[in-house]
């Protein structure tokens, strides 16, 4: 304990009985952080942030939502006109999820760039890839609730997906929908779950930070800390970064929230809900484009769900697949170049998922679909033949030769 939190009897005698304080003082305070982390790894906890944001507002709405086919859109319609700030209530949470999402893709790409998922990391990324299939599902039944026309039509095409699993898919798209078609069973069950699994991802970030504080962080050079000489505490070096990050990404954030709302929406959701009227061009959400493309890149269908999961499932695998010693991509020239192309081939895979399955956009969804898993099918290829730079001898190594270095120059 510091010497102030030792001097307050209250917290003393607290602490004595559950040390909720010395935790807090071990984690978030004097944890040793690595000393050149950057401004990529603000982005963990950004997501924490709005991810408690999405909670609280999520449990509010929920007070005045009504999770039944014939009042859910009136009720969304209430909230948005009649519920006292209900309309902030809703963008905030509405934009949030793509917050949420831009911010966790950043996340992962990150991991991906400096091997975040190497030794002795590999659980650490899996519990982080537990967190991103919890969001995608609670981000899809969120789609649902406001019962618009995409909503219901999304609901239908998504949930039908299963119906390819030989044997037992017709019986798991019946037991989701509650019956024989998308109805207010299906609507009920989606809202039970998607007010759930925002706890159940809570659950997984405390366990994604226990990892994290056992095999501690990673850094930009990828090697392992040597010395108390390599870090300083986490409190305050970390958390003033934490909070300039904050700042930047609320201006991004409350920019769409009081500027541009519906950016993120598409206008069929504005209407309710007709079984009998099916959208021209069924879209979903911005951060499932990529995996919709890849779902729609072969004709057969239950070829495509298995490819659509097996995009994300693989990401399980890379601890192995990367065969290179080496984690940081600044000292794998080869890797770094193929980081960016399928950085590319990501953003390739989102545009082709918002374009209808037609023309080019076929070949080219085909052509990125392939060059997606390839990319993880070559890295252990690559491990073997990458000669990588030399790394330096510490993480204060870089930071003292480059100081002394400035000092001759100025000299």
């Amino acid at each position: 304990m510091s010497a102030p939190a030792s001097r307050n009897k209250l917290v003393k005698w607290i602490d004595d009985r559950l040390p909720v304080f010395t935790l807090m003082q071990h984690s978030a305070i004097d944890y040793p952080t690595p000393k050149n982390l950057n401004y990529w790894w603000n982005f963990g906890s950004l997501a924490l942030f709005v991810m408690i944001i999405m909670i609280l507002t999520g449990i509010f709405l929920a007070m005045n939502y009504t999770p039944h086919t014939a009042h859910a859109f009136e009720s969304v319609e209430r909230i948005m006109r009649d519920v006292n700030y209900g309309w902030l209530l809703r963008y905030l949470h509405m934009n949030g999820a793509s917050m949420f999402f831009l911010v966790v893709f950043i996340h992962i790409f990150r991991g991906l760039y400096y091997g975040s998922y190497k030794n002795p990391r590999e659980i650490l990324w899996w519990i982080g890839l537990l967190i991103f299939f919890s969001m995608m599902a609670t981000a899809f039944l969120g789609y649902v609730l406001p019962w618009g026309q995409m909503s219901f039509w999304g609901a239908t095409v998504i949930t039908n997906l299963f119906s390819a699993i030989p044997v037992v898919g017709q019986s798991i798209v019946t037991w989701l929908w509650g019956g024989f078609s998308v109805d207010n069973p299906t609507l009920n069950r989606f809202f039970a779950l998607h007010y759930l699994l925002p706890f159940v991802m809570f659950a997984l970030v405390f366990i994604h930070l226990w990892a994290l504080h056992t095999v501690k962080s990673g850094n930009p050079l990828g090697i392992d800390v040597k010395g108390p000489q390599d870090t300083i505490p986490f409190h305050p070096y970390f958390t003033i970064k934490d909070l300039y990050g904050i700042g930047l990404l609320l201006i991004v954030y409350l920019y769409f929230v009081f500027y541009a709302p519906n950016f993120f929406g598409e206008p069929d959701n504005y209407i309710p809900a007709n079984p009998m009227v099916t959208p021209p061009h069924i879209v979903p959400e911005w951060y499932f484009l990529p995996f919709y493309a890849i779902l729609r890149a072969v004709p057969d269908k239950l070829f495509g769900v298995i490819l659509m999961f097996a995009s994300i499932l693989v990401l399980f695998l890379l601890p192995w697949l990367d065969t290179s010693k080496v984690r940081s991509a600044r000292f794998r020239p080869i890797y770094k170049q193929l980081f960016w192309l399928f950085l590319i081939d990501c953003l390739v895979l989102g545009y082709i998922g918002a374009k209808p399955p037609e023309g080019g956009y076929v070949l080219v969804g085909r052509i990125a679909t392939i060059y997606y898993f390839a990319h993880f099918a070559f890295l252990p290829i690559l491990g073997w033949i990458e000669r990588p730079r030399p790394l330096p001898e510490s993480i204060s190594a870089p930071v003292i030769k480059g100081g002394a270095a400035k000092m001759m120059e100025k000299a």
